[in-house]
């Protein structure tokens, strides 16, 4: 896959992951929901921390703003990081599997850390009423933005029956996870290194050279 290519690719997931947040952004309140279908719906929460609204904070004795700068710090490198991968994989004209799932994972990881670098000082706060956009007032402060979340998925969503031991009469729910579209590139992006691992990280198996008795029959 050539460079131009990985970059549309790049810019269309991007594209799509912030239209779609600054849309709910300037459209929903904070937990509005709009119901799709029953197994899909539009549900607006934000997240300040890492996956599945994990914080710093909760496992190391440091404040929820200084662990949000940290965590923002990391994903900023993370996303160097994976760009000097992609540079390297197209540079050395790796297969189209492996750019094709890199460049998911990249376009991800800057969909989200533009949320979380910038959003801050962009919007102000959701609760009880719809934000504005470049904001008077903004909710946070550079690198201490939110990420913006609504894509939602309750598959099933029942109560466990009472018969059931420990869980009996609780509610069952799942799919239970909030994600948004720079989420889906990256999942995507993983899962394909994972189920065509063979064919993204190709073993090259070297030919033993001839002898010189085979040479000269």
């Amino acid at each position: 896959m050539s460079l131009k290519k990985s970059l549309l690719i790049i810019i269309l997931i991007l594209f799509a992951d912030q239209a779609s947040k600054i849309y709910i952004k300037t459209n929903f309140v904070y937990e509005q929901t709009v119901i799709i279908f029953s197994w899909f719906r539009i549900y607006f929460i934000e997240n300040s921390g890492a996956a599945w609204g994990t914080k710093l904070s909760d496992f190391l004795p440091i404040s929820e703003a200084t662990g949000k700068l940290f965590l923002t710090i990391f994903r900023l490198f993370a996303v160097f990081g994976i760009g000097y991968w992609l540079w390297d994989i197209i540079k050395k004209q790796s297969n189209r599997t492996l750019i094709l799932a890199v460049s998911l994972i990249f376009a991800g990881a800057i969909g989200n850390i533009i949320d979380s670098v910038f959003y801050g000082i962009i919007f102000d706060h959701s609760n009880g009423q719809v934000a504005s956009f470049f904001a008077d007032e903004p909710y946070g402060s550079l690198f201490h933005g939110k990420v913006v979340d609504m894509l939602y998925f309750p598959l099933i969503d029942t109560t466990w029956p009472d018969w059931v031991p420990s869980v009996g009469g609780q509610r069952f729910r799942f799919f239970e996870p909030v994600f948004n579209i720079a989420d889906t590139a990256i999942s995507t992006g993983v899962g394909i290194l994972i189920v065509f691992n063979k064919k993204a990280f190709p073993k090259h198996v070297e030919k033993p050279a001839k002898s010189s008795e085979d040479a000269t029959d």
